[in-house]
């Protein structure tokens, strides 16, 4: 009755559990949602006002496939700012990363296609990448990122059409790719002629340390396609977000967009692009940041105490967690929601499963108080 594309795909593991942190009073460590306090209703409002009257007639109309002008505009100077050169004509608005992969898996992937991942990696690439009917081969992390050794091997056995690479605060892990590694991700995609897909929409989250060039820096070869997302830093319910590619990728995506949903909502982007017309970013970050670190650090004091084995990110939005040998996350995710903690099990960002003693925890929903009374619980749950 359905298309094969569907055949093993169960939906995603995250929004299944957000059910479960829909009950009253349940502590959630399971989402990736920005806190409720970095959500500017006010200031949006006001900027949705203003640009509707500014140019209204225009923004309310269909637009543009390959994007809102002013978005574009900005988005050069955003991405300049981090390191990437891109002209607006290389630039493409998307509905979030997610878009962004599933536009690229339309315009190169046919059923059997090789694309190589993060072992683990997160599962909203893995599930599009799936319906694409795409063999997902696993390349081993370590501390310091995706094992570029076990990369370049994979690629030479597999000749994969695209990689797919977290390097900043990956999600699930929070482990961030090296130097020395990006430098080495971008000559293996030169050499051979690999896409890589750079999704980076934990860049900004910083709360310690310095912040590393992007992969994309250091392209040669014009193959390092990179994603960023407003999604995380102002809204995740706008859905912005941006990619680079060349012309003729872009207009292949383009095509594919024109068939998904003709163009990005105009309103979104116009907002978008007036929020970072007007300076608002770079404070608003600051604030986050602030706010995050906070929430990170209690979190790893709890896991400290609790004595489990777990990375130690320096941003992002998650912490990754191992417990002892034998044990199940799975298990644990039934005892601790009868204490009103949630979180993700592991075993769900893995290409083929199994690793069913590790988790990811996410602190930037949850106010300290929250954060150390869901650690306690937590503890308790682990003790049983």
């Amino acid at each position: 009755m359905f298309a094969d594309r569907f055949n093993g795909i169960t939906g995603s593991a995250i929004r299944d559990i957000f059910k479960i942190i829909a009950v009253p009073g349940m502590i959630s460590f399971a989402g990736g949602n920005p806190a409720a306090e970095a959500l500017r209703s006010d200031v949006l409002a006001d900027i949705a006002r203003d640009v509707l009257l500014a140019d209204g007639k225009r923004i309310l109309q269909y637009g543009s496939s390959e994007g809102y002008a002013p978005l574009l505009e900005e988005a050069v100077k955003f991405l300049r700012e981090r390191g990437v050169e891109a002209a607006a004509e290389n630039i493409l608005p998307v509905s979030g990363s997610t878009q962004a992969i599933d536009l690229l898996c339309k315009a190169l992937i046919n059923p059997g296609d090789t694309i190589l991942v993060e072992d683990p990696t997160f599962l909203g690439a893995t599930q599009t990448m799936r319906l694409y009917q795409a063999n997902l081969v696993p390349v081993a992390l370590d501390d310091c990122g995706a094992d570029i050794d076990a990369l370049e091997s994979a690629i030479i056995k597999h000749k994969p059409k695209l990689v797919y690479l977290i390097p900043t605060f990956q999600n699930p892990t929070g482990v961030t790719l090296s130097l020395e590694r990006r430098k080495a991700v971008a000559a293996l995609a030169a050499k051979y002629d690999a896409y890589i897909i750079e999704d980076d929409p934990y860049r900004d989250l910083r709360y310690a340390g310095e912040p590393l060039p992007p992969i994309h820096s250091f392209d040669k070869s014009g193959k390092i396609i990179y994603l960023s997302s407003f999604s995380k830093l102002i809204s995740p319910g706008l859905r912005v977000g941006i990619m680079t590619c060349s012309g003729e990728l872009r207009r292949k995506l383009v095509i594919g967009k024109q068939s998904t949903d003709i163009h990005n909502d105009q309103l979104a982007q116009a907002i978008v692009a007036e929020y970072l017309k007007r300076g608002l970013l770079p404070p608003h970050i600051e604030y986050i940041c602030g706010l995050y670190g906070e929430r990170m650090n209690a979190m790893l004091a709890g896991l400290a105490e609790m004595g489990i084995a777990h990375t130690a990110p320096a941003g992002g939005l998650f912490v990754w967690c191992s417990l002892p040998e034998g044990s199940d996350a799975l298990e644990l995710l039934n005892r601790a929601v009868k204490k009103n903690v949630a979180f993700v099990p592991g075993t769900h960002f893995y290409v083929n499963g199994g690793h069913a003693e590790t988790l990811r925890l996410n602190f930037s929903n949850s106010s300290a108080l929250m954060i150390e009374r869901g650690m306690s619980a937590l503890a308790e749950a682990l003790a049983e």
